[in-house]
């Protein structure tokens, strides 16, 4: 079949977000099933695209709020409310349904769509709806936004991620509705969505890439422990506030922790022991470099792309539960616990354990192999009810 994957963003050369990493995998996955895949949707400012040739781009677009100024973010809320969209949505304006019209037609015939996320797809619904399609959930937006308004700060923002979460649920449900099949990152999001019966969709287990991870090779840990993640998103947030309030105090002082990506201008307060370092230049040499990996998930739906991938690399980690959603299967040095004394404790006898010299870490290609064979079966059921529904 000629597939064409509709996204807001299109999978990327060097991807480094989760929402990256999981696009560009979904696409390469479709790829080994024999099918043709072409893309339409924007490109983040600093990237390429990972298929030129497959792709049609509506234009350059940063979507990512902390990287615009006051007065993009002003309008894009203007947007939301005159159209009655989800702000996520109404970003997608930037082009037109005939923008849209143009570059599907531009790609010869085609049998069905791969409606990515919410975003684009929600807001030119009734330009895809003239092909069969498929929707690709990566969690499920209204709650992650009602948890959002949960933790606000401010009356203000509290309304307006709880009006982002009634609007993002109506469009969660006409898209699952439309769609000849659902795809989940989680289980448990299948049943959120009303789309539960096995009929009605499927759960896709991620790799990072389609490619296997290196085999395990001696590290020189620079750091006890460390993480890496874009901090300026909500629920990112929620679990870096959470892992310095109640985990760091209960750490040894001695134990060196690293804390990369992109704070954002409110930076939190922190033991001294705790260094941020921004962005780095290679995520994967920053966690070879981490003794242990805390994954501190606190809220959310989908799944972590950074618990794979630390998995993938056969990292020793303490997990909460909330970064273990959507997988089956979990590595034995892998710890989990939400309880601060319980996740703690656990931190501290893994890296005391490292620091003697026990070498903790183990292959991640199995894991690895084992996720792919999944993606892709997963993908080869869900995607027969565009070709024989």
């Amino acid at each position: 079949m000629h597939l064409v994957f509709v996204s807001s963003l299109v999978p990327v050369a060097a991807p480094a977000s989760g929402y990256d990493i999981a696009n560009r995998v979904i696409v390469d996955a479709i790829r080994l099933l024999g099918h043709k895949v072409s893309v339409i949707g924007f490109l983040q400012p600093g990237h390429a695209p990972a298929a030129p040739e497959q792709t049609r781009l509506l234009g350059r677009l940063e979507v990512t709020n902390a990287r615009v100024g006051k007065m993009q973010q002003a309008l894009w809320l203007k947007e939301s409310f005159v159209r009655g969209e989800p702000v996520s949505v109404a970003k997608m304006h930037a082009a037109t349904p005939q923008d849209v019209r143009t570059a599907l037609d531009a790609l010869g015939p085609i049998d069905a769509l791969v409606l990515n996320s919410v975003q684009l797809p929600g807001a030119f619904l009734e330009v895809f709806s003239a092909w069969p399609a498929v929707f690709v959930a990566h969690n499920v937006e209204s709650r992650s936004a009602a948890d959002n308004a949960s933790n606000a700060a401010s009356g203000l923002t509290r309304f307006l991620f709880g009006r982002d979460s009634r609007l993002l649920a109506e469009l969660e449900s006409q898209l699952c509705a439309a769609a000849r099949h659902v795809f989940t990152l989680a289980d448990a999001d299948r049943a959120a969505l009303g789309v539960a019966a096995d009929d009605r969709s499927t759960v896709l287990p991620l790799v990072t890439a389609v490619a296997p991870p290196q085999a395990p090779s001696t590290r020189a840990p620079l750091y006890d422990a460390g993480m890496i993640g874009s901090w300026t998103w909500a629920a990112n947030r929620s679990g870096l506030d959470w892992f310095l309030d109640e985990i760091t105090p209960r750490l040894p002082s001695g134990f060196q922790l690293a804390i990369a990506g992109d704070i954002g201008g409110d930076r939190p307060r922190a033991p001294d022991n705790v260094r941020f370092l921004g962005r780095v230049p290679e995520a994967r040499d920053f966690v070879r470099s981490c003794r242990v990996i805390p994954l501190i998930s606190r809220t959310g739906t989908g799944v972590q792309l950074k618990t794979i991938e630390t998995f993938e690399m056969g990292l020793p980690c303490v997990a909460t539960q909330s970064a273990l959603r959507g997988i089956s299967t979990v590595p034995e040095n892998c710890v989990s616990s939400d309880d601060a004394d319980a996740f703690a404790a656990a931190l501290t006898s893994m890296i005391e354990r490292s620091r003697s010299g026990e070498r903790l870490d183990c292959d991640g290609r199995m894991f690895h192999a084992a996720q792919l064979d999944r993606l892709v079966s997963a993908l080869s059921r869900g995607l027969e009810h565009c070709r024989n529904g």
